[in-house]
């Protein structure tokens, strides 16, 4: 992308320019695909402090002091058929990770309980299999969505591709407020990261909880070796998905998988790459998810800064996080507040029950 598609006026400094996009967003105006390609290329480190100081603002006007924490529990791990090159359940690949089918409802309560007690009243139910349709695993499902929301905590989900409207119409009946469900990447690379689904069919599913009334949460992996205009791509991807959510992963190669020996990315770059989101979204949440820890390392906590307002606590599926109780310290210590958005408070069940949460998991076994 050059600067001769770029729709500010050609003799304005990185910094002028920087501070104009800024006053757009500011304004409540929407940044053009070249602009934000602009931004993603981007290479100096004062030019990065400059975009971050904007962010900041952006996140300060549009979201507050509130940052908005998540949980997830694995409900069904490991041996997914698909065939996602980032992902340690992936059944294509040795990992080590645990297996096991459907949890019963024991292991779910105590993880919103855990999580109503650390301040976190949303509870993500994640399940690693291709997607999910009608039928008895779908009722299941459903009573797990209704007993989380009956103990007060927000069900989220993250169930694979969803394959018809009619069951994304049975979450939402169920209690659902929010799935995740991530285009990882731009459309261009995409195929370069699954062969077992498309682009396509992930834009379906959204499409389908769009009709239902569910809030998107959407996001995707930066590390996988995508250029800087994936990324610009993807950003806009997601705002014309029209996710509330956005949960950036920074990729944590895992043994196994072939992706295990990427290198890491500088922490500035990914900095960057939370800054240009809060560009593109300004009124959505960036969640800063997976792999946090281990890319950002010392920066973490710039990751505010840089105009995240979100933040996965709790482990995460296959890898460790540091310590909620040091997540909550550090957002207090920057001034900010842990908080839930009155968008994704819980919500009750408009369904009758078709099953009752009973299902037993197998004992794991490695992946």
């Amino acid at each position: 992308m050059t600067d001769s598609s770029h729709t500010l006026p050609m003799d304005l400094t990185n910094h002028q320019q920087i501070e104009a996009l800024g006053r757009r967003v500011l304004a409540g105006g929407q940044l053009e695909p070249p602009d934000v390609h602009w931004l993603f290329e981007l290479r100096a480190s004062a030019d990065v402090y400059d975009l971050m100081a904007w962010a900041n603002r952006i996140r300060e006007r549009f979201k507050g002091r509130r940052v908005q924490l998540c949980s997830i529990v694995n409900i069904k791990a490991g041996g997914c058929p698909e065939d996602c090159k980032f992902c340690a359940q992936s059944a294509f690949y040795q990992t080590g990770a645990p297996r096991y089918g459907l949890i019963d409802f024991e292991p779910i309560r105590a993880a919103a309980a855990e999580a109503k007690r650390n301040g976190v009243l949303s509870l993500g139910l994640v399940a690693a299999w291709r997607g999910l349709g009608q039928g008895p695993l779908l009722d299941q499902v459903c009573a797990h969505i209704r007993a989380v929301a009956a103990m007060g905590v927000s069900a989220h989900a993250s169930l694979g591709l969803i394959q018809s409207q009619a069951v994304a119409d049975r979450l939402k009946a169920a209690g659902l407020v929010c799935y995740n469900h991530n285009l990882e990447t731009s459309e261009r690379f995409f195929p370069k990261q699954c062969s077992t689904h498309s682009y396509q069919d992930r834009l379906q599913t959204l499409h389908y909880l769009r009709q239902a009334g569910i809030k998107i949460c959407c996001g995707g992996i930066i590390g996988l070796g995508e250029t800087r205009a994936d990324r610009a791509d993807l950003a806009l991807a997601i705002r014309q998905a029209g996710a509330q959510m956005v949960p950036l992963n920074f990729l944590h190669p895992i043994s196994g998988t072939p992706y295990q020996h990427n290198p890491p990315l500088p922490p500035l770059e990914l900095l960057q790459t939370i800054a240009c989101f809060r560009f593109v979204l300004p009124q959505a949440d960036i969640m800063v998810a997976g792999g946090r820890v281990v890319n950002l390392r010392d920066t973490q906590s710039l990751m505010f800064m840089a105009g995240a307002s979100a933040l996965m606590v709790g482990n995460y599926l296959t890898t460790l996080n540091q310590p909620v109780e040091k997540d909550l310290q550090m957002i207090r210590d920057l001034g900010l507040e842990p908080g839930q958005h009155a968008d994704l408070q819980p919500a009750q069940a408009t369904d009758t029950p078709q099953t009752q949460p009973v299902a037993v998991a197998p004992a794991a076994t490695p992946a």
